[in-house]
């Protein structure tokens, strides 16, 4: 038993240990923590206006980062920079701890997922960069700021540039309904000769309200000449043909109106009304949708000339001083551990076996 023990559990320790001490190589770490913000201050535009503005939330912007920290294109270009093969690959040979020579891209992306660890909290991203030499720790994490800090511009800009380029269709199209709405007033004021018809109906209200006192007049006076004349007096019949030719003025000036019969010339006065309120309130509406157009517009240009969305380093990249990694005590009490109880069930299955026997 006891050989087994040395065998299985004291050998593997002794060798484990004498490979961290003697074989692996030190390895640096390097700290550094961003956020993305997200810019709260309003055009003067939206101030007036009260649009709104064009950012989205800054939490998915971080999501977005903590997944691209992980990606294989970061890791290509960052090895496209500063080769991340050379930095990886200890001068003393660490088969365990180090870089495999002439490694593929996927492999590089794995031992990545090793040498670099990301914490997420709050919107806040911490990521704790490892190589063998300090100073290579830290142009690791400088790179990877860099490059994290490129993706959020880009992703700022293609929001910027997709908003831009949807309020610009979104103007022109407003134009075009405000161009079609103003032609048809014009269309509508060539046709019919009328500039407003409201000022004419008031036109014509007044002259028809002035043929009625008109009217009211003449009876009274009609009736006091019957008191007063004989039956055969001219002025009798000269007053009610007067009174014949201003009640034909009413009922024509009524026609026009539309206030009794169909017009047969033209249309009647209420129809021109009626179709006028119609065009002018689509007049109004898409001068009203071109204004907003034009605000959304100039709201989408004053954002794309400041920069919404930009990545915070609240920690930069640090430089270490001492070797943190690998963590021999840690790694040997594990592996010894490991042994130990590896080494206890085989010897439990050993005197299982033997007791049924």
């Amino acid at each position: 038993m006891l050989l087994s023990f040395f065998g299985t559990v004291l050998l593997p320790a002794v060798l484990t240990a004498l490979y961290l001490w003697l074989v692996a190589a030190d390895q640096y770490a390097s700290r550094v923590g961003f956020t993305v913000r997200q810019e709260d201050a309003a055009s003067a535009i939206e101030l007036i206006g009260g649009l709104s503005s064009l950012s989205s939330s800054s939490s998915s912007d971080t999501d977005i980062l903590y997944e691209f920290i992980q990606s294989q294109k970061l890791v290509s270009d960052i090895d496209g920079k500063i080769d991340l093969h050379a930095i990886w690959t200890p001068a003393e040979r660490d088969p365990v701890f180090g870089l495999a020579e002439n490694a593929s891209i996927e492999q590089l992306l794995a031992y990545w997922g090793r040498m670099v660890r990301i914490s997420y909290s709050a919107g806040l991203i911490e990521v704790e960069v490892r190589a063998f030499e300090p100073g290579d720790a830290t142009r690791i994490a400088q790179n990877l700021l860099d490059e994290s800090s490129e993706v959020i511009n880009e992703l700022s800009a293609v929001a910027r540039a997709d908003a831009i380029s949807y309020a610009r269709d979104e103007l022109d199209e407003a134009v075009e309904r405000l161009k079609e709405a103003r032609s048809t007033v014009t269309r509508f004021r060539n046709e019919n000769q009328i500039i407003d018809p409201q000022i004419d109906l008031q036109s014509q209200a007044g002259l028809l309200g002035n043929l009625q006192a008109q009217e009211a007049e003449q009876i009274i006076e009609l009736d006091l000449l019957r008191e007063t004349s004989q039956q055969n007096d001219p002025r009798v019949a000269q007053a009610e043909r007067r009174l014949e030719v201003i009640r034909a003025r009413i009922s024509a000036e009524r026609q026009k109106l539309g206030f009794e019969g169909s017009g047969q010339a033209g249309r009647v006065f209420a129809d021109l009304v009626g179709d006028y309120e119609r065009l002018s309130v689509d007049r109004e509406f898409a001068e009203r949708a071109y204004l907003s157009a034009l605000g959304a517009y100039d709201t989408a240009l004053a954002d794309a000339k400041r920069k919404s969305r930009y990545l915070a380093a609240y920690m930069q990249p640090t430089s270490a001083e001492t070797a943190e990694y690998p963590q021999r005590v840690t790694l040997l009490m594990v592996v010894t551990l490991f042994l130990f109880l590896l080494w206890s069930t085989a010897v439990l299955v050993v005197y299982s076996v033997k007791d049924r026997r």
